[in-house]
């Protein structure tokens, strides 16, 4: 489907006069390109298969249709109307969040379940009745399974972020749910996520009422107003380097990227040691523990978080000024993830990505799918900063850690080894102490046991 050329308004569009008002509380005015192609689709009662990056509004479009078919279409009591699977606790309470504002005028209720939290409260609540249900796989299934409410009267379907349930094993379950939803042509069902692979196609064919595919390719796959820099560094070096760029940068509210929860702690920690106030925000931090975290980094009273790319998913945080890859993500849609944290709604932001031996062999894969070259900058040693003594419990040594590196197995620029890039991403040597690897450039050769 194509988008017209003038801007689509709500006010064009057969919503629900509740819903428009609830529109207008939250100052939504013209429809984002999703939008546009998915709610005229959506709001004649077929289904929809969209594909759109996190940012883009999907989660209005999907929730303007199920809101607007439940009032025209008033029906069972007994157990949810609409069911709206994610696959993270974050995004559940996002959901629930702007369902909370755009349904403000319905006189519908709503009612999110997620692990990790709040486990016989918010089965009671489910049990009390609601009319949209908005959960993760596991925690539905659960309450499910003990026949806290059913699935017989559900008439509106939404599978939010699809390809990260396949990311994280969650087919299973979805499947497991959806096999007990009324028939596909009994009910409107809707499925979004960041690309329409085969997987998720055959997901949509098999659960789905002939899905109408709509697609919003960016003409970036990154944000227009994001600054990415690039710097070359060894692993011993990134924290020197990022306590001078924190310094130097200044950032007033900022995301750290790190690649595993060890390194979230320790991080958070360091951060601290230095008179930054961090938190890390991990996997397997207890349910309240995040939701606190989130809000006070929401509120601006925390103004440095540090995440893992588990934790991350869901995360919609305005004013972020500044995203740091501490960690190159091994995964390249990874990273248009993280960056997308920042620059939202038009605003301003930088990237910025310390890339060491351990991880810096994903740039490619990254720099292929964003289809640029990340400018490097080359760093000096003003740019360090000396880190002062930790106060807490140092950071174990990884055991049997293979560094892997453009520039070839051993180090970084103080310790030799590995390649980096000047401004004009041409490879420029590493100095420092003897005994580094092969270096070698864009193309070249992989030096031996990379």
């Amino acid at each position: 489907m194509s988008v017209p050329d003038h801007p689509v308004t709500f006010a064009s569009l057969p919503i629900a006069e509740p819903v428009m008002r609830g529109i207008d509380a939250v100052g939504f005015e013209a429809c984002t390109p999703i939008q546009a192609r998915s709610l005229p689709v959506s709001l004649s009662g077929k289904d929809v298969a969209g594909q759109a990056q996190t940012g883009t509004g999907k989660t209005a479009a999907f929730l303007i249709t199920v809101f607007t078919r439940l009032l025209k279409h008033p029906g069972h009591q007994e157990g949810p109307r609409a069911l709206i699977i994610a696959p993270t606790r974050e995004l559940v309470v996002q959901i629930l969040h702007d369902a909370q504002g755009i349904g403000e005028f319905t006189g519908l209720t709503f009612h999110a379940v997620y692990g990790g939290v709040d486990y016989a409260k918010q089965r009671e609540a489910l049990r009390d009745g609601v009319d949209v249900l908005i959960g993760t796989p596991g925690r539905l299934i659960d309450y499910f399974k003990q026949r806290v409410y059913t699935l017989k009267h559900v008439e509106v379907l939404v599978i939010d972020e699809a390809d990260r349930m396949f990311d994280m094993g969650f087919i299973a379950d979805l499947r497991f749910m959806l096999r007990r939803l009324p028939p596909y042509d009994k009910r409107q069902s809707m499925l979004f996520s960041a690309t329409l692979n085969w997987d998720v196609m055959e997901l949509a064919y098999e659960h789905m009422n002939d899905p109408v595919k709509v697609a919003v390719e960016p003409e970036k796959v990154t944000a227009e107003k994001v600054e990415h820099v690039l710097y070359h560094v060894g692993r011993h070096e990134k924290l020197p380097l990022l306590l001078g760029l924190m310094q130097r940068e200044k950032p007033e509210r900022a995301l750290f990227f790190v690649n595993t929860k060890r390194e979230a702690e320790w991080l958070a920690n360091r951060l601290e040691d230095h008179g930054y106030h961090a938190a890390a925000l991990t996997g397997d931090l207890h349910q309240r523990v995040r939701l606190r975290v989130l809000r006070e980094f929401k509120a601006g009273e925390l103004p440095f978080l540090i995440a893992t790319d588990v934790a991350s998913r869901g995360l919609h945080i305005e004013n972020v000024t500044h995203v740091f890859n501490y960690d190159v993500p091994q995964d390249a849609e990874d990273y248009v993830h993280r960056i997308g944290r920042t620059a939202r709604a038009g605003a301003s932001g930088k990237a910025i990505t310390l890339a060491c031996e351990t991880y810096v062999m994903a740039l490619d894969a990254i720099e292929g799918l964003i289809g640029f070259r990340l400018p490097a900058i080359h760093v000096e040693d003003d740019m360090l900063v000396k880190p002062v003594p930790p106060t807490h419990r140092k950071r174990p040594e990884r055991a049997m850690e293979r560094p892997r590196g453009r520039g070839g197995p051993g180090g970084g620029r103080g310790g030799g080894g590995h390649a980096s890039r000047g401004s004009d991403g041409a490879s420029a040597p590493g100095g420092g102490a003897p005994g580094g690897g092969r270096r070698r450039g864009r193309g070249g050769p992989r030096p031996a046991g990379a």
